[in-house]
């Protein structure tokens, strides 16, 4: 059966994004798919989380909306604590932070790391409301997925790192990628329709028909 390569376009921030990172951990096992993780950034700053959310508050209540309505089709929705992060002491954090570390791993371990990284992440982000906009968090992650702290840091420090992730979103842009998740089939051009997993498996196995 021929492989496939699957981009991934995702964000640490993103509860949608958790969802199917899940089920395609599996699918990717099942398919011998070769996923390229891409870090799509929807908001890089404060200031452009004000510009598309408006006060902190009103960001904050606006996306746990989107969590609730993202819990209930999720798997395991008991990771997702909606009320811990409303209750958190700091605004609802933007994702460069985040992308950086995912990319720092990238470049120390391969894609396998950024999956890694990004998955834990996003534990810390959805289910414990720690903030991924502090680069101290994403340090103790990295740490605690074994990462040695010097290697990493200085990784996540280096100023090609933030180059490669405005690499993807460039990439995001050239393929039209306006939304995440986006899973793109880069045999086929074919956009992977978010769903249930056998939703999924049905999509690659209709990818892999073409191909073969």
């Amino acid at each position: 059966m021929p492989s496939l390569t699957i981009d991934f376009f995702h964000d640490v921030v993103c509860c949608w994004c958790f969802n199917i990172s899940s089920r395609m951990r599996g699918l990717a096992e099942e398919f011998d798919l070769d996923i390229r993780h891409r870090t799509f950034v929807l908001q890089a700053s404060r200031a452009e989380m004000a510009a598309r959310w408006g006060a902190p508050e009103d960001a904050r209540e606006t996306i746990l909306g989107h969590w609730d309505a993202c819990r209930q089709v999720g798997d395991r929705p008991e990771l997702v604590d909606i009320d811990a992060m409303r209750a958190a002491p700091f605004d609802y954090p933007h994702g460069m932070i985040a992308a950086l570390g995912c990319k720092a791993a990238e470049r120390i371990g391969g894609q396998a790391a950024h999956w890694d990284m990004f998955d834990c992440l996003q534990r810390a982000h959805l289910g414990e409301a720690r903030d991924i906009a502090d680069p101290e968090t994403v340090l103790a992650v990295a740490r605690d997925l074994g990462f040695e702290a010097t290697v990493f840091g200085d990784a996540f420090d280096d100023p090609h790192t933030a180059r490669v992730v405005e690499a993807d979103r460039q990439l995001a842009r050239a393929l039209q990628v306006h939304s995440i998740p986006t899973l793109i089939v880069r045999e086929t051009g074919a956009r992977l329709v978010n769903g249930p997993r056998e939703d999924l498996a049905t999509q690659l196995r209709a990818a892999l028909r073409l191909v073969a």
